[in-house]
C-alpha cells in the first residue's frame, strides 16, 4: 500500500533534499509540502499547500498521511528576535506534530540539533531541547530525532557564520570527543531520514555522517 508523506520546512536546506529523496521512493505516492509561499516541484507526486503557520488549525486536513518530516527552522538574524525564532523552531513544529498525531500520522521525523538540551544556556540549543521533550511525550507509533551539527549546502542566503564553521569545524572534529560536531550536508541528513523512516531511534552526527 502506497504512503503519504508530509513535509514542513520543504523550502529549507534539509526539507528540499527530503522532498527530492521522497520523490524517488516507489512506495511514496503523495508528498504534501506545507509552505509559507508557493513552492513548485516538477513531480506530480508533490502537492504544495500554502499555509499561515500562525493559524495551523485552519489547515489541519493537510496533516493527514503516514509520515511527518519536520524540517522547519530559521536563524536569529532572519527571525529578528529569540521570541520570533522560538515560534518557528518550537511552537510551529510542535503544533504541526499535534495536528499530525490527531490525524493518525504514525511516524514523526524531526531535524533537531547536535547539543540540543532543554537546560542549555544557549537559547537555540534550549529551544531545540524543549521541542524534543515535547514531541517525545506525544504518543506517535514511531519517532526519529536527528541531531546533526553544522549543516552544509546551497542556501538562498549566504551565512557567514556557517562558511567560517565549514572551515574550522572539520579541523576541531579531529580532537577526541568532538567528532560529532563535524559538518554534514543537508542531503546526507535527508537521505538518512528517508532511509530510516521505519525505525525508532536517535540519530546523532556519528550515525548520519556518510564517509
Amino acid at each position: 500500500m502506497n504512503k503519504t508523506a508530509i513535509v514542513i520546512g520543504a523550502t529549507g536546506l534539509v526539507g528540499q533534499a527530503v522532498v527530492e529523496q521522497l520523490v524517488q521512493v516507489e512506495k511514496i505516492d503523495k508528498i504534501i509540502t506545507l509552505t509559507r509561499r508557493p513552492s513548485h516541484h516538477d513531480s506530480n507526486k508533490v502537492f504544495n499547500q500554502v499555509v499561515d503557520f500562525e493559524c495551523l488549525d485552519d489547515y489541519s486536513i493537510f496533516f493527514t498521511g503516514d509520515f511527518l518530516f519536520s524540517c522547519l527552522g530559521t536563524t536569529l538574524k532572519q527571525a529578528g528576535s529569540i521570541e520570533a525564532q522560538r515560534k518557528v523552531d518550537l511552537e510551529y513544529q510542535y503544533k504541526a506534530a499535534q495536528l499530525a498525531l490527531k490525524n493518525g500520522v504514525e511516524h514523526y521525523l524531526l531535524v533537531s540539533s547536535s547539543g540540543a538540551n532543554a537546560k542549555s544556556r544557549n537559547q537555540y540549543l534550549k529551544m531545540k531541547g524543549e521541542l524534543e521533550q515535547k514531541v517525545k511525550a506525544l504518543p506517535f507509533s514511531q519517532i526519529s530525532i536527528f541531531q546533526p551539527s553544522l549543516l552544509l549546502g546551497q542556501r538562498e542566503q549566504v551565512r557567514i557564520g556557517e562558511k567560517l564553521g565549514s572551515w574550522l569545524l572539520p579541523m576541531l572534529a579531529i580532537i577526541p570527543g568532538l567528532r560529532r560536531y563535524r559538518p554534514i550536508t543537508g542531503k546526507q541528513v535527508a537521505e538518512k531520514m528517508v532511509e530510516v523512516s521505519l525505525q525508532i531511534k536517535y540519530f546523532r552526527l556519528d550515525d548520519i555522517f556518510i564517509k
